[in-house]
């Protein structure tokens, strides 16, 4: 099993600094034969090595990972990876996939990714601009890696035991009905006749040999990191509204304010704009994956899964909503100076009248 817990550091990172402050690797996008070179992390991420420690699965107890590693983003966030070897039957193995859906559990395995990352964190506090790690911010994902054939037949898993299957991938113990199962298994692909993919909100199956199923492993895991800072963005976002909400009223309620004093909504409102856009582009842009490559279709089917098209549509319209307060805030700020100005030229006029009025 494979279990990635996504956190968010900070506003950027200095990866060339970071690599001086602790060992990595440049992780590379691994690709199958048939993956267009264009499909690559830009720029890519840096991989560390943790020292693994022992996590609480029920009813397994403590099981101590096979590796533990943390792969950093350019754009702030990381993401950790626990390889856990499991020796269990069918059933046991669908109990635990229900016990993962304990938040007790969810939460324990969080605070475990959490604590040994916790010594790279302070290594690498230094490349990190504007840190911040809130503690309450993580997205964690599951996934079940099988070696294909005998007795897991890729067939036969969407068949006569695609209600096992649908209740790994749901984390859910009990029979599901026949139409949460083919909810469950609707989303799937296959690359070639052993091999399965099959993904779900929480967890996902990957039916395929260790040695080549590694690009389909970094999709998942940059989906679940996007999704982290989608939801970063969006928690962002709905702080700056308020904040701008409460700059249109204080830009109305100091109409005859010095100006300096007038433009500072309007300079906030822009700053929040600009880092708004910065940190979606930035997220969007490090994995372009178009067309309709193996690769790319298990990103789009996760992206569906994820409901990305959705937060994306809801960040942009927030950034909408900011666009047009920024918009308001300038267009009172202009009104504010010409009345302003207007004060000027009438308390002048007034002036040139009484001078003119006492010289006579």
């Amino acid at each position: 099993m494979y279990v990635y817990v996504a956190f968010d550091w900070g506003e950027e990172v200095d990866l060339e600094r970071a690599r001086r402050l602790a060992p990595a690797e440049v992780r590379a996008l691994a690709r199958r034969p048939r993956t267009p070179t264009s499909f690559a992390f830009k720029p890519p991420p840096l991989r560390f090595a943790l020292n693994p420690q022992s996590v609480i699965l029920p009813p397994q107890g403590s099981i101590s990972p096979v590796s533990a590693a943390a792969s950093l983003f350019e754009f702030g966030a990381v993401s950790v990876e626990l390889v856990i070897p499991l020796h269990v039957s069918d059933d046991d193995l669908r109990v635990l996939a229900g016990g993962l859906s304990d938040p007790a559990t969810a939460n324990s395995l969080v605070a475990s990714a959490r604590e040994m990352l916790t010594p790279l964190h302070q290594k690498l506090l230094p490349a990190i601009e504007r840190p911040q790690w809130n503690a309450e911010l993580s997205e964690e994902y599951f996934v079940f890696a099988f070696r294909p054939g005998r007795p897991l037949d890729a067939n036969e898993l969407l068949s006569e035991r695609a209600g096992w299957l649908a209740g790994l991938i749901r984390l859910e113990s009990q029979t599901l009905s026949a139409d949460e199962q083919r909810e469950a298994l609707r989303l799937s692909l296959r690359y070639g006749g052993t091999d399965l993919f099959v993904a779900d909100w929480a967890a996902a199956a990957l039916l395929d040999e260790p040695a080549v199923c590694v690009e389909t492993l970094q999709t998942i895991e940059f989906a679940n990191l996007q999704l982290l800072e989608y939801r970063h963005i969006d928690d962002r976002l709905d702080v700056s509204l308020a904040r701008a909400n409460g700059l249109i009223q204080e830009a109305a309620r100091s109409r005859l304010s010095f100006i300096r004093k007038q433009d500072a909504p309007l300079r906030v409102i822009g700053e929040l704009k600009v880092e708004a856009n910065g940190l979606f582009e930035r997220t969007g842009n490090v994995l372009k994956l178009v067309g309709d490559p193996y690769l790319a279709r298990v990103y789009r089917l996760l992206a569906t899964r994820f409901h990305l098209r959705e937060w994306e549509r809801s960040i942009q319209r927030k950034m909408d909503v900011i666009e047009s307060v920024y918009r308001v805030v300038s267009d009172q700020n202009a009104s504010n100076r010409s009345e302003f100005l207007e004060l000027v030229v009438i308390g002048l006029i007034l002036l040139e009248v009484l001078l003119a009025i006492f010289r006579h």
